[in-house]
């Protein structure tokens, strides 16, 4: 018990140094990657979770010549969604807080860090949306163009790990909710899950963006992920395509202002601006879907609507399907983890 005791409070000490990056500081704590952003008389605390790190860069600098964000300093940190909710609920200092996924954000609405009607806005909470894809390498060699063709002997799989990373719960219900016709048969999709991730998936990093530099790094024939990761890593010149599948699941990112933030003001402007076209904008050229409708619709072109596209309310909502799938106890996925030999710990 001691011994637990003293790592508990190691990790909380090594989260909380998470957050305080010093001048362009890109150097990892607790698995996060943490920065600071200019000198200001205000300085925010930012904290994420990791593929969105590329749009901040240009969001937070947008922010600051603006009056609003006008002396405003930053401190970021980016990291597995799961991981960097869990270090705010711990403690880790936070301003506003953006995470790939409801959940993330539910914990904290809990732990009464962030306010209930987070969501209460024109955008239901949202900061940009996404729909999972398969990223293969340039030309496509191995012809994946469907969920079943993940399945085909030799083919090697990469996708996070659910227990820390929001873009693996996605990926997983994406396939699941494909290949159980949207939740009408859970046993079909619970199979098909089984099978993709006992005898396919043989590497589960920590996070989206761990997995795509796994990926970019030559490992794996496939990678699930997010449709901007794939635009992110082209813009970043990698040779990879991506496909996305007739049926794959409608990823919706949210953020909110922390209850506790010790500059209120300053990081709801911030907000506000984050969910501004100049913002959306940014969002959209790094492959994100914005939530605002008309730089949504300047952009169109390059974010097409899959014929069978679902989202999480399909599939019963977050808190059903939380519990039902990555409960790390009773949960269907944790089942299957477990039997893959992958650490359900959060």
């Amino acid at each position: 018990m001691k011994t637990r005791s003293l790592i508990a409070v190691l990790a909380l000490v090594a989260l909380a140094a998470a957050g305080c990056g010093g001048a362009d500081d890109t150097a990892g704590g607790a698995g996060a990657a943490t920065a600071s952003s200019g000198k200001g008389s205000t300085k925010l605390s930012l904290v994420a979770y990791s593929t969105p790190q590329v749009v901040y860069d240009q969001v937070i600098p947008g922010f600051r010549a603006t009056p609003a964000g006008k002396g405003v300093g930053f401190s970021e940190s980016f990291g597995a969604s799961g991981d960097q909710s869990r270090a705010v609920e711990s403690g880790l200092a936070a301003d506003v807080v953006a995470f790939s996924l409801e959940p993330d954000m539910t914990r904290l609405v809990k732990a009464g860090l962030v306010s209930d009607d987070w969501a209460a806005n024109a955008h239901k909470g949202l900061v940009s949306k996404s729909v999972v894809s398969l990223i293969v390498r340039k030309g496509n060699p191995k012809g994946i163009h469907t969920w079943d063709d993940l399945l085909k002997p030799g083919i090697k799989v990469l996708t996070p790990n659910p227990f820390t990373s929001g873009a693996a719960k996605w990926n997983i219900l994406a396939a699941y909710g494909a290949k159980s016709g949207g939740g009408e048969d859970p046993q079909k999709g619970l199979a098909y899950l089984r099978e993709l991730i006992t005898k396919h998936v043989k590497v589960q990093d920590k996070s989206g963006r761990e997995a795509l530099q796994d990926f970019a790094s030559g490992n794996g024939d496939v990678l699930i992920s997010y449709e901007n990761e794939a635009i992110t890593a082209q813009k970043k010149g990698q040779q990879v395509d991506y496909v996305i599948p007739d049926q794959t699941i409608l990823i919706e990112n949210p953020i909110a202002v922390v209850s506790k933030s010790k500059h209120p003001e300053q990081a709801k402007a911030f907000l506000d601006y984050a969910l501004s076209p100049t913002a959306q904008q940014k969002f959209a050229d790094w492959g994100y879907r914005p939530v605002d409708q008309a730089v949504f619709d300047k952009n169109k072109a390059k974010f097409p609507t899959p014929s069978g596209l679902f989202t999480i309310r399909d599939l019963g909502g977050w808190s059903k399907v939380n519990d039902a799938f990555f409960d790390p106890d009773k949960g269907s996925v944790a089942a299957i983890e477990k039997d893959a030999g992958v650490s359900t710990a959060k």
